[in-house]
C-alpha cells in the first residue's frame, strides 16, 4: 500500500481531485445558471425579450431561495472529484513521456491538456450528464445513483453518453488550448516574479487569461452539449440545426458570460491549487 500511494501520479491524483473540490463548491451557481440560460432556448420564442445572467440568477434565488444556486452540487461533486483527478494524473503521466526536461512547448501543451481532457471526459461523462439534468429543473431526481438508475431503465445505457462528441468537441480544445495558453505565458514571466512568494498570484493570473480565451473559443459546442443531454432524443447534428434556425449565431453564445467567469476561475483556481500542492509534496507539476 505505500509503494501504491507513494506512486507519482496516484498523487497528482489526489492534488487534483482536492483542487477541483474547491473550485466546484465556489463556482456551481455559475455552472446552474450558465444551465439555465442555455435550456431556456427551447421555451422561448424568436424575438422574445432577453433573459439575461441576473435575471435567472435572481429567478432560481426566488424559487429555491439561495441555496438552489447550489442545485446539481452532488453531481458536481460525484464528477469533479475523480475526474479531475483523472485529469491532473493523466496529464502528469503523458507529461513525463513527451516533456521531461522542463515547460512543454505549445504544440505539446496542446496534446497534454487535449489527452488528460479526451480521458476523463470520456470516463465521466454519464455523471456529465446527471449533473446536466439536475441543473436545467426539467427533471426529478433524488440523488445521482438515482438518476442513473433512471437513465438506465427509461432511456438504455447509451443515453448515459449522450453528447459524447458535443462534450469532447468543447473539452478537448478547451483544455488544450488552455494549457497552451496557460504554459506559454507562465513560462514568460521575468524569473524574479517566479521565485517570488506571489509566483501563485501571479500563475493566476496567467490560468485567468488563458481561461478566458479558452472559453470563448469553445462556447459554441458547450450550448450543443447542453441541448444534447438536456433532450432525450436530439442529436449533436439535429442541436447544431435547431439553434441555429431559432436562435442564429447568437444562440451559440448564449450563458457564455456565465461559462467564461466560471471556466475561467474553476481552471484558474484548480491549476494554481494543483501546483502548490504538487511543489509542496515535492514533484514538479
Amino acid at each position: 500500500m505505500e509503494l501504491s500511494l507513494a506512486h507519482p501520479a496516484l498523487k497528482a491524483f489526489m492534488c487534483g481531485s482536492l483542487s477541483g473540490t474547491c473550485s466546484t463548491l465556489l463556482f456551481q451557481p455559475l455552472d446552474l445558471v450558465k444551465t439555465r440560460l442555455q435550456t431556456l432556448q427551447s421555451s422561448m420564442q424568436p424575438g422574445s425579450g432577453r433573459v439575461g445572467m441576473m435575471s435567472v440568477l435572481l429567478s432560481v434565488v426566488r424559487k429555491d431561495n439561495l441555496l438552489g444556486l447550489w442545485k446539481g452540487v452532488s453531481p458536481s461533486f460525484v464528477r469533479t472529484i475523480p475526474g479531475v483527478g483523472i485529469y491532473f494524473s493523466t496529464y502528469y503521466s503523458l507529461k513525463q513521456h513527451l516533456s521531461q526536461d522542463g515547460s512543454p512547448g505549445a504544440l505539446q501543451a496542446v496534446l497534454l491538456g487535449g489527452g488528460a481532457r479526451t480521458v476523463a471526459g470520456v470516463v465521466m461523462l454519464p455523471v456529465t450528464v446527471v449533473k446536466t439534468r439536475f441543473e436545467c429543473g426539467r427533471y426529478s431526481y433524488a440523488s445521482v445513483i438515482g438518476a442513473l438508475r433512471s437513465v438506465c431503465q427509461t432511456e438504455g445505457p447509451a443515453a448515459l453518453f449522450s453528447g459524447l462528441m458535443a462534450t469532447l468537441l468543447r473539452d478537448v480544445p478547451f483544455s488544450g488550448i488552455y494549457v497552451m495558453f496557460y504554459s506559454q505565458t507562465k513560462a514568460s514571466l521575468p524569473k524574479d516574479i517566479k521565485e517570488s512568494p506571489s509566483a501563485p498570484l501571479a500563475n493566476f493570473g496567467c490560468g485567468l487569461l488563458a481561461g478566458v480565451l479558452a472559453s470563448l473559443i469553445t462556447q459554441p459546442a458547450d450550448v450543443v452539449k447542453t441541448h444534447v443531454q438536456v433532450n432525450q432524443k436530439m442529436r449533436t447534428m439535429e442541436a447544431i440545426k435547431y439553434i441555429f434556425t431559432e436562435h442564429g449565431v447568437q444562440g451559440f453564445f448564449r450563458g457564455a458570460v456565465p461559462r467564461s467567469l466560471r471556466r475561467t476561475m474553476m481552471a484558474a483556481m484548480a491549476w494554481t491549487v494543483y501546483e502548490q500542492m504538487m511543489a509542496h509534496i515535492g514533484l514538479k507539476s
